[in-house]
Parts: structure tokens; sequence; C-alpha cells
């Protein structure tokens, strides 16, 4: 279990990505309150997430694509707050363990979809929302 009693900046590229659960939330649209700085989702996807599946459907292209695609980093595992609770980079980042749907324990890269982690058949694309209507569909992730 290569994830566990490592710092994660010592973590290869591989690794980092074999990290991420794939529940898509960091591919939602979130909003900020400016008083507050509480962050909210919403259900509000990146157009270039495939919601049913939870892939981004150009992957390698998408910071050229989406100029604000959020890349998770160390830094970001350790003090985002926005991050969901069930993260798993901010699980380890915490000394916690992976939950039991994730796909480095069940050794299938859909368990997280199939256990109803992740934001599959619960979005719609940004395509469909105007910027100024986000508001209008926050939501609250509750882990099953």
């Amino acid at each position: 279990m290569f994830w566990q009693g490592r710092e994660l900046e010592d973590f290869s590229s591989s690794e980092w990505e074999q990290l991420c659960d794939g529940c898509a939330k960091c591919c939602l649209n979130k909003l900020e309150d400016e008083d507050t700085e509480a962050v909210v989702f919403t259900r509000v996807a990146c157009r270039l997430l495939d919601s049913e599946n939870c892939r981004c459907t150009d992957y390698d292209k998408r910071h050229g694509l989406v100029p604000n695609c959020i890349q998770v980093t160390p830094a970001m595992a350790r003090s985002a707050l926005w991050l969901p609770d069930s993260c798993a980079y901010r699980l380890v980042a915490q000394g916690r363990d992976l939950p039991h749907w994730h796909p480095l324990l069940t050794g299938d890269i859909n368990s997280t979809v199939a256990a109803g982690e992740s934001v599959s058949g619960r979005v719609l694309s940004e395509e469909y929302v105007h910027p100024d209507g986000l508001d209008e569909h926050i939501i609250t992730w509750v882990s099953v």
C-alpha cells in the first residue's frame, strides 16, 4: 500500500494519479461566499466531464481547454477545505485510511461510481447553465 506512511510530495506522478478515487467532485463548479470564504458545491460540472463515467474527456489537454481546471497538489490536499471529506488526497494527507470502495482497495476502477460515491448521474454540464445561475444549483454531497 504505497500511500501509507509517506509524504505526499514523495509520490511519483503515477502514484499520485492512482490515488484519485474518480469521484469527479473536484470537476464541479463551486461558489465562494465573499464574506465568509465558505465554499459550496454546485451540481454543475465542467464541460469536459463525462458525467456517467466520471472521467475527463480530454484529460491531457484539460488545462489548455479549461484554464481554471483544478490540479490537486499536496499543499491543496492538506489545506483545501472544499475538497470532499471522502477525497483520497485529503484522507491520505490527514493520515487516514482510504474508504472501502476506493479503486486501490477494490482493484476496480469503477468502484467509486458503483458505490454511489461519485457525481455519476447527479450533475449537468456547465454548457446548459448560465454562469449567473450557478447559485440555483447548490448541492450538499452526502457519502453513502
